[in-house]
């Protein structure tokens, strides 16, 4: 199975103060762990597959492979990921027309990559609020009010994105693209694939 993280040429476009990539595509880079599918990182921001396979052939974005599990008898610890030099295809499907990339840039990990708490609109909601609390409750306490409101209104996924979106857009301008994109990855991760209304 083939799992995707993100290149060198990533962790440069995240460290950046120029941005070239959007906020969709930025979350999918933060994602990128080696232990996420292509299909499973779409989900997560709810992205075309056509997105992920567009950061693989511009190198953002590289394919390891996590070999076949050992025998007991020869196991000799935990098998670790290693990168696909001979995957033929990636994980997702390839727009007609379209090669996956020949030679992909070395992948790197991330420090904050990983994420195993429980996902929840819940407990979604209460970290944007919480965010919006820290970040502007001196500044702009009315945003704040006006926030809390729209967030106890949010009972879908649909409509909590809805009000994520003008927070991470004020947070982008108060606090940088970098702080605006390292929240967008993690309510990405908060949110469940599916939630009931």
């Amino acid at each position: 199975m083939e799992y995707l993280l993100k290149t060198d040429k990533a962790v440069a476009e995240l460290s950046s103060r120029q941005r070239t990539l959007g906020l969709k595509e930025r979350a999918l880079l933060l994602l990128a762990d080696g232990k996420k599918t292509g299909p499973e990182l779409a989900s997560l921001v709810q992205a075309e597959a056509t997105l992920i396979h567009a950061l693989l052939n511009q190198g953002y974005l590289a394919p390891v492979r996590i070999p076949a599990p050992q025998t007991p008898a020869s196991a000799k610890g935990k098998t670790q990921p290693v990168p696909a030099a001979t995957a033929s295809t990636p994980s997702v499907p390839s727009p007609a027309g379209e090669k996956p990339p020949a030679h992909p840039a070395q992948p790197v990990r991330g420090a904050a990559d990983t994420f195993d708490g429980k996902r929840s609109l819940v407990t979604a909601r209460m970290f944007l609020f919480d965010v919006a609390e820290r970040m502007f409750a001196r500044r702009d306490p009315a945003l704040v009010v006006a926030m809390r409101e729209q967030f106890r209104g949010a009972h879908d996924r649909e409509s909590l994105q809805s009000v994520a979106r003008e927070l991470l857009q004020r947070i982008e301008t108060e606090a940088g693209s970098t702080r605006a994109d390292d929240i967008s990855a993690r309510l990405a991760m908060l949110l469940p694939d599916d939630i009931a209304a």
